[in-house]
């Protein structure tokens, strides 16, 4: 397995400031960072892009869907756009280096229309990332689709719906994201929940049920590694939090208090914490 960490603990983007992070990261015992990437600009500063290639981290993406774009909604010139921005996305991360893009790719996070999911809604999801597949091949990239709690989208919220879709699309470098933070909230067993969605899973969040420093909450890591080593999974654990006060981006994700002593300490204590349990 390898280990990561998402800089929304320290920053809400990734520019020419942030570029000590890496050190700091590396230092720290990571093999890669998960970093934002909103839009297929983000990373065209040169400086930025050198110092992410020149780093012996690798790169995994987060990236979410744009509220004036949705790939399940009726309009269809919203859709094309919608693939075209994602398409966009894809070719920006293979320029810095980066193997995967995983998030809520499927409507803006916190749109809730007050219903349930429309099979239409479900067909056009199915048909976006099938025509995506091609595009993902030729760059290289691996997309992991997530499922998050009911407070923040309506369309996608357990691992079983997750590996359903990913089953539909039927497409190698399409999966599913699980994040144990979500599944504390929708998940009737966690554990289970990472069993079933079995070969869809292609990148793993591991978050505290706070989102504070994993092992000092109630999450059962030792059944969570269990069911992990039962399906043969390999790939990222990654470590999802946010700043405790960073203006719109901790609002955003609720953090209205501090999780640990330091936000900082979620990435450190919390990575020696899953190596030694990876390790168990």
């Amino acid at each position: 397995m390898k280990f990561g960490v998402n800089t929304f603990l320290w920053t809400d983007h990734f520019g020419r400031e942030q570029i000590p992070l890496l050190s700091k990261i590396e230092d720290a015992g990571f093999d890669g960072l998960e970093i934002p990437l909103f839009g297929p600009k983000d990373y065209h500063d040169a400086e930025v892009k050198q110092a992410l290639l020149k780093s012996p981290l690798e790169r995994t993406l987060c990236s979410v869907i744009p509220n004036d774009l949705s790939i399940v909604g009726e309009d269809a010139a919203i859709r094309q756009r919608t693939r075209d921005h994602l398409k966009a996305c894809v070719e920006a991360g293979a320029e810095i280096g980066a193997k995967l893009i995983a998030g809520p790719l499927y409507s803006p996070v916190g749109f809730l229309p007050g219903r349930r999911r429309t099979e239409d809604e479900w067909k056009r999801a199915v048909e976006c990332f099938r025509e995506l597949g091609p595009w993902l091949d030729k760059h290289d990239i691996t997309v992991a689709i997530e499922p998050l709690n009911r407070y923040e989208t309506y369309f996608l919220n357990t691992a079983a719906d997750a590996a359903a879709l990913c089953g539909q699309i039927n497409h190698p470098k399409v999966g599913v994201l699980f994040d144990t933070y979500h599944a504390n909230i929708e998940e009737k067993h966690t554990a289970d929940a990472i069993r079933q969605v079995g070969v869809h899973l292609l990148h793993f969040h591991s978050c505290e049920n706070d989102r504070g420093i994993p092992g000092t909450g109630h999450v059962d890591w030792p059944s969570v590694f269990g069911a992990l080593r039962d399906i043969r999974y390999d790939r990222w654990l990654t470590i999802e939090s946010f700043g405790f006060s960073m203006g719109a981006l901790s609002a955003a994700a609720s953090i209205w208090r501090d999780l640990a002593p330091s936000a900082e300490s979620i990435a450190t204590d919390g990575v020696t914490f899953l190596k030694k349990m990876a390790a168990a």
